[in-house]
C-alpha cells in the first residue's frame, strides 16, 4: 500500500525478527494514538524524532512472536515527514538488533520452555530518552486505565497529526516535543488527570531534555544513576525508560504492582515482593530484564479474583476505559 512520496528501506535481520511483537514494547495501551496495527499486519508509529515528526510503517515477513525459523526474514520500512530519514535509520535498533542474547542461560525449567517459544523476541532500543520518559512518568502511581488516558489526552491536545496521507486516514498522532511539554500550564495537566507531583516531574525533565538525550552515549548503569538524580524519578521509572530507550536487557521494573507477583508466581507458584524478586533474578544478571520480558510475553501471573483499582475521582478529567489495557503494569498503581 505505501507510496504517496515518503522514503523506504528493506532491512534483513540476522534472525527471524517478530517486528509486531517487539514494536508493541513501545505501545502505551490499546488506545495509544501514536501506535496502530492494520489488518495487513503492518505496525504504524507516530514519532517525534530529533529531526522532526515522522510516520513509520513496519511490515515484517515474520508475523508471530514465536515463529518457526525463516530462511530470509525481511522488514519493509516506509517513513514520511521531516524525521523520516532518522526513523528509517533507527529501524534495526528499534527492532532489537543491538540486543545481544549470547550468554543468556535459561536454566529454570519454565524459562527454558519460554525461551524455546520466544527465542526470537528481543528488546528494542528506540534511542529517545525524553519520549520514553514522558509516558512513563504519567504512569507513576496510578492505574493503567488512568495512565494511558492521561498520555492519550496529552498527545491529542498538544501533539500533532502524523505526516503522510495514510497516517491521517488512520488518525495517527505524534507526541509533543519537550519544548511544548515544558510550556503546558498547570491547569491543563489537571484537565488531563495528571496531578501536580507528576506534572512537575514531567516539566522538570522537559527543561533538561537535551541533557537527557546525551545519556544515550553512556552505559545503562551510568544512565540509571543520572536519571534517578532527577526529582520524581526513581527505580521503577528509570528501569522502564532504560528498557525502551536503551533496550537494556538487565533493567527490571522493581516497584511495579504486578511484575514481582507475576514472576514469583511463574517461577515458584507464589507471589514475590521486590526483595525476593531481586534475589531470584540475581543469577540471570545481565539478563534479568529478559526474564521479565519472557514471562510478560507468555502472560503468566497469578489468577486475578479481586476488583481492579478504580481511577481517582478528585481530579477534574474523566477517564474513559478503552478496553483491557496492554503492557506489563496495566491495571494497578506503580511507584516512582
Amino acid at each position: 500500500m505505501p507510496s504517496t512520496s515518503g522514503e523506504s528501506r528493506v532491512w534483513t535481520p540476522a534472525w527471524p525478527c517478530p517486528a509486531v511483537a517487539i514494536a508493541h514494547q513501545h505501545r502505551r495501551g490499546r488506545g495509544d494514538p501514536t501506535f496502530r496495527v492494520t489488518p495487513d499486519g503492518a505496525v504504524w508509529r507516530g514519532l517525534q524524532t530529533p529531526e522532526g515528526p515522522a510516520t513509520l510503517r513496519l511490515l515484517s515477513s515474520v508475523r508471530s512472536p514465536s515463529p518457526a525459523d525463516v530462511a530470509s526474514p525481511t522488514v519493509e520500512a516506509h517513513a514520511w515527514g521531516a524525521g523520516a530519514a532518522w526513523a528509517l535509520a533507527q529501524v534495526p535498533e528499534l527492532l532489537g538488533e543491538r540486543d545481544d542474547v549470547s550468554g543468556f542461560e535459561p536454566r529454570h525449567e519454565l524459562i527454558v520452555d519460554l525461551w524455546r517459544r520466544f527465542r526470537h523476541l528481543r528488546l528494542g532500543r528506540n534511542g529517545q530518552v525524553f519520549q520514553s520518559l514522558l509516558p512513563t512518568i504519567i504512569e507513576q502511581k496510578v492505574t493503567g486505565q488512568e495512565a494511558f488516558a492521561g498520555y492519550r489526552m496529552l498527545v491529542q491536545r498538544f501533539g500533532e497529526t502524523a505526516p503522510g496521507l495514510h497516517a491521517v486516514e488512520l488518525g495517527l498522532r505524534v507526541p509533543p516535543t519537550a519544548e511544548v511539554v515544558a510550556q503546558v500550564p498547570s491547569w491543563e495537566w489537571l484537565r488531563m488527570h495528571i496531578d501536580p507531583a507528576r506534572s512537575r516531574t514531567i516539566v522538570g525533565a522537559a527543561r533538561v531534555a537535551p541533557s537527557l538525550e546525551r545519556l544515550l552515549s553512556r552505559p545503562p548503569e551510568e544512565a540509571d544513576r543520572a536519571l534517578r538524580s532527577l526529582p520524581g524519578i526513581g527505580e521503577w521509572t528509570s528501569a522502564e525508560v532504560r528498557q525502551r530507550a536503551w533496550g537494556d536487557a538487565d533493567a527490571v521494573s522493581f516497584g511495579d504492582y504486578h511484575v514481582a507477583k507475576n514472576i514469583g508466581w511463574a517461577l515458584t507458584g507464589r507471589a514475590f515482593d521486590d526483595v525476593e524478586l531481586a534475589r531470584h533474578l540475581e543469577s540471570w544478571r545481565p539478563h534479568r530484564g529478559r526474564i521479565q520480558l519472557l514471562i510478560a510475553a507468555a502472560r503468566l501471573g497469578p489468577p486475578r479474583h479481586g476488583a481492579r483499582m478504580a481511577p481517582r475521582t478528585h481530579l477534574p478529567a474523566t477517564v474513559v476505559p478503552r478496553g483491557r489495557p496492554g503492557g506489563g503494569h496495566a491495571s494497578n498503581a506503580t511507584r516512582e
